[in-house]
């Protein structure tokens, strides 16, 4: 078997930049997708596509997928009747269970829900309410389980806001939609997607007895102080502040701000040793910037 063979359920932003970092090491990838456009980016890009349209029931996976795979990414967003690659493949992963070194769950830091500004860490308890903060806490529990019932090495990872080139406050502005929407002490965490990258990486190559990470930059910070800096570096006048109830909002968008927490990377520092590349949104930005001038 291939000891560096990644299989990636879902190839979306942060699987893509995991797997530009692996193959750099000489890792073989695969992945997920069901979108022809996407399929030959990741042709392109010398990752093995496995074209797979889910359903309810979780699709038409082919269990030969993950032979000679030693490691799994699962980024599939769960639906209401749960994770797709959970309904799909359990049967598949579980009889290959031996040969699988490292699983990782990609999950949201929405679970936690509104802890009023307080930092949250790993134990923190988790208080999300919208049906889509419900689902992840369901998809988690059933990897976490299914995970303890037959010895999978799975992590959870709880994962922030999530911007690089392409898709950043830079980009919001360029196009016209960014807004400084203003509500009295809300902050957001997020992390550039290099740096989320670098941490699952550090994860694919440490042994760990936690079975739950943080991913987060070093501040949590509220999303028009982004907008204000973004426009700093374009050179342009930040759009004037919108008080969060004159702010016409999606329903999502208003179930983000109905959320307010620091998120605390303790752990990820700690126990992964990884040292941040872009610790604040600040040097995120202009590494962007500067990699766009660089061409």
């Amino acid at each position: 078997m291939n000891k560096k063979s990644l299989f990636c359920f879902g190839y979306g932003y942060t699987a893509a930049a995991l797997a530009k970092a692996l193959r750099r090491k000489g890792w073989r990838v695969a992945g997920t997708t069901s979108n022809t456009e996407k399929a030959e980016t990741m042709a392109k890009e010398h990752v093995e596509v496995r074209r797979w349209a889910k359903d309810s029931d979780g699709g038409a996976f082919e269990p030969s997928w993950l032979d000679d795979v030693s490691a799994l990414l699962i980024s599939t967003p769960p639906a209401t009747q749960g994770c797709p690659s959970f309904l799909a493949a359990k049967d598949a992963i579980a009889t290959r269970r031996k040969q699988f070194q490292w699983i990782g769950y990609l999950s949201t830091n929405g679970v936690y829900g509104d802890h009023d500004g307080a930092w949250v860490d790993e134990e923190s308890e988790l208080r999300g309410t919208s049906p889509r903060s419900e689902r992840r806490i369901a998809a988690e529990k059933a990897w976490l389980t299914f995970a303890d019932e037959i010895g999978l090495p799975l992590i959870v990872f709880r994962l922030p806001g999530i911007y690089g080139r392409g898709r950043s406050a830079i980009d919001t502005v360029r196009e016209g939609r960014a807004k400084r929407i203003y509500k009295e002490g809300q902050v957001f965490s997020r992390m550039h997607v290099d740096d989320i990258a670098r941490a699952l990486a550090a994860s694919l190559e440490t042994q760990t007895p936690y079975r739950i990470f943080n991913l987060a930059d070093d501040e949590p910070a509220p999303p028009q102080d982004v907008i204000a800096y973004a426009c700093a570096l374009l050179g342009l006048d930040p759009p004037p502040l919108i008080p969060i109830e004159d702010a016409d909002l999606s329903e999502m968008a208003k179930s983000f701000y109905a959320d307010n927490k620091r998120v605390s990377n303790r752990r990820m520092k700690d126990a992964l040793a990884v040292t941040l590349k872009y610790p604040t949104y600040r040097e995120g930005l202009k590494a962007i910037l500067a990699s766009e001038k660089a061409g």
